[in-house]
């Protein structure tokens, strides 16, 4: 499936005269299970392009699905860096996929931005100066559930992600801000739908909580399952399993549950209230937190072009560097990897007044948060 959005940019954002186009590659998840997160990834990159309007310079964005498999997504980067010769690749969701593609492509000279994946390999040792993280390093909302776990006193607690890449990295980040014991640690499998065994176990190990990192619809069936099994054990979790486009289809199972994000549709900033009424006006359901992380993505581009000219690599980095755009976080900066310096908050799932469940912010888990791997960042 293809799709290829063409725009100007808007007079206030207009890059220097005579600058090259601008070319940029999605690569997200459009079908399958997953389908949701690559979707409003993709929305709300091209809901920035679309409120950026007319200017002087085109941006082409082709966007194609990835199906949530390495080997195809892969395949379209290969095929959109020597076929489409894009300046830029983005997108991608998964840190198995990014991992597949983001090293081959920033070594072919292209800047790769990530709307979402950041996987502890490639903000450390693995990282590249063309390699820029506008949503998190992987262990970030986990390091803060860690830290808001410790805070609300559970020294006992069962632990559980997807055996991959940024499952991995979400129990590290737990565990480094967490202070109690770990009952249990457990991994599943990418794509299971039937958690029967791993609630069983939690049972069985008399925790005070349950942490879990389950994105998409691994999360949905998990929370459907724990609802309906009568284990009464509290959960706590990332924004990955409690973000707007998996609250429709879990419902009332993740009602009232706390999650920890860099952002919510209540986050009190002109940029963020800008941004949600349009996506609300534009598609008719509110944004996720990966909605948010592509509109962002895309107003980086935007910034940059607004002062550089791609042709000139170094000077359209140092823009993208500088982070001058108005983000939906109401505050952001990148460390020395090129990941984020941001707040990170404690949301809880509620219900409005016209049924819509989302979540609101209930505390600040974490301010200032960076990374745990910059300093291995040499490049």
């Amino acid at each position: 499936m293809r799709y290829t959005l063409t725009l100007a940019m808007a007079a206030l954002l207009a890059a220097p005269a005579m600058a090259d186009p601008i070319k940029v590659g999605m690569i997200t998840t459009l079908s399958g299970g997953g389908a949701g997160l690559g979707v409003d990834t993709r929305d709300g990159f091209d809901l920035a392009m679309k409120l950026a309007g007319d200017a002087a310079v085109d941006i082409t964005v082709i966007t194609e699905d990835d199906q949530q498999k390495p080997d195809v997504a892969v395949q379209i980067a290969d095929r959109m860096i020597q076929s489409e010769e894009v300046d830029i690749l983005t997108g991608i969701v998964w840190s198995n996929l990014a991992m597949a593609v983001v090293p081959a492509a920033v070594q072919q000279g292209k800047f790769y931005l990530s709307t979402n994946a950041a996987p502890s390999a490639l903000a450390g040792a693995q990282c590249h100066e063309d390699y820029f993280s506008l949503s998190y390093q992987n262990d970030n909302f986990h390091e803060a559930a860690g830290q808001a776990a410790t805070d609300a006193g559970y020294e006992n607690m069962v632990i559980m992600a997807p055996n991959y890449p940024a499952g991995k990295d979400a129990l590290t980040g737990f565990k480094r801000f967490y202070e109690g014991e770990v009952a249990s640690e457990i991994f599943t499998q990418v794509g299971q739908t039937d958690y029967a065994a791993e609630i069983a176990q939690i049972r069985d190990a008399d925790a005070d909580a349950v942490f879990f990192f389950l994105p998409g619809g691994m999360g949905i069936s998990f929370l459907k399952q724990y609802s309906g099994s009568g284990v009464t054990t509290p959960l706590i979790g990332p924004a990955f399993s409690f973000s707007q486009d998996i609250l429709p289809a879990a419902g009332d199972a993740a009602l009232g549950i706390r999650n920890t994000a860099s952002w919510s549709p209540d986050l009190d900033n002109e940029a963020n209230k800008t941004f949600v009424d349009a996506f609300k006006a534009e598609y008719g359901r509110l944004p996720s937190v990966y909605a948010a992380q592509g509109y962002d993505t895309a107003n980086l581009i935007l910034s940059a072009v607004a002062t550089a000219d791609i042709a000139d690599r170094d000077a359209f980095r140092d823009a993208l560097m500088a982070a001058d755009f108005p983000t939906v976080r109401g505050k952001f900066r990148f460390g020395p990897n090129r990941h984020p310096i941001q707040d990170l908050y404690l949301r809880e799932v509620v219900r409005l007044d016209d049924g819509t469940l989302t979540n609101r912010i209930v505390d600040t888990a974490m301010t200032d948060r960076g990374d745990a791997y910059a300093a291995d960042c040499t490049n």
